[in-house]
């Protein structure tokens, strides 16, 4: 049994769009605490859509506030997709999310492969960042002078998916510098907060070696991003630097010239912990 009417409206074109609605009128809308009443309609008329109707797609629309329907479509196999900022209309005039989930007919939803799978749309995900340290043998960092904003920062940036941390460093100098460059150990993991316009981040720091004049002379810079390179000695290097950049690289230098790094140094927000 179930207390709701589920409906699949299409498009011609084998993409569905689901709707419910409560059997029973007297109750208020929206769930309250009964998802698996409408897991198991939305379950009931998903398989439906696609042995039936033959339907390759079938979409819902949630508030993003409504955590008993997010759920109740989680369950049966729906994977969020997306979300649309403030589009609905409350009464009183206050503006709310949309979340968009969806179910292809491909898509597996038995055992721990559809579990995951579901479950990995709806997670929070973290950016990760891959950076190099490279030193000149008199301790001067190497900076990029970058295009897109005023502070310096090492070269490195977001590692793609699928890709290691590591390779994505790699990747990076290759890109930004035109070298290859076999990057050694991890020197430091750092959180970093929510800064201007992005989300909190993951930061890893790899060691670069030693780097010459001559060497930068050599390099091939991507003229989009990097405007230039310079060795800089830390302690002159804070007006270039983000605040947490400078506590960071001063923080990774000063154990590392003293012998003091000799693990992965743990880091939040730039500071040793």
């Amino acid at each position: 049994m179930t207390d709701f009417e589920v409906t699949i409206e299409s498009d011609g074109q084998r993409t569905g769009s689901l709707r419910w609605t409560r059997l029973d009128p007297a109750v208020p809308a929206g769930l309250r605490g009964d998802p698996d009443s409408l897991t198991r309609a939305i379950m009931a008329a998903a398989e439906d859509g696609f042995e039936r109707r033959r339907l390759h797609r079938i979409e819902a629309d949630v508030r993003a506030d409504d955590l008993d329907a997010r759920r109740a479509l989680l369950r049966a196999g729906f994977r969020l997709e997306g979300r649309r900022r403030q589009v609905i209309i409350d009464g009183d005039g206050r503006f709310a999310d949309e979340l968009i989930f969806a179910r292809l007919d491909v898509d597996q939803v038995d055992g721990p492969d559809g579990f995951s799978g579901v479950m990995n749309s709806a997670l929070p995900r973290k950016r990760l960042i891959a950076h190099v340290l490279m030193r000149a043998p008199d301790g001067r960092v190497l900076l990029c002078d970058t295009v897109f904003k005023s502070d310096f920062e090492l070269p490195g940036g977001i590692v793609e998916p699928d890709e290691s941390p590591r390779q994505g460093a790699i990747r990076e100098v290759k890109e930004e510098l035109g070298i290859d460059l076999e990057v050694g150990r991890l020197l430091a993991v750092d959180w970093m907060p929510h800064y201007l316009g992005w989300d909190d981040a993951c930061e890893l720091i790899f060691d670069g070696g030693t780097v010459t004049e001559e060497d930068i002379a050599g390099f091939v810079l991507q003229p989009t991003e990097i405007r230039a390179v310079r060795l800089i000695d830390i302690a002159e290097a804070e007006p270039h630097l983000t605040s947490l950049s400078y506590r960071r690289l001063s923080a990774i230098t000063t154990l590392d010239a003293g012998g003091e790094l000799t693990r992965t140094l743990t880091m939040e927000d730039g500071r040793p912990i």
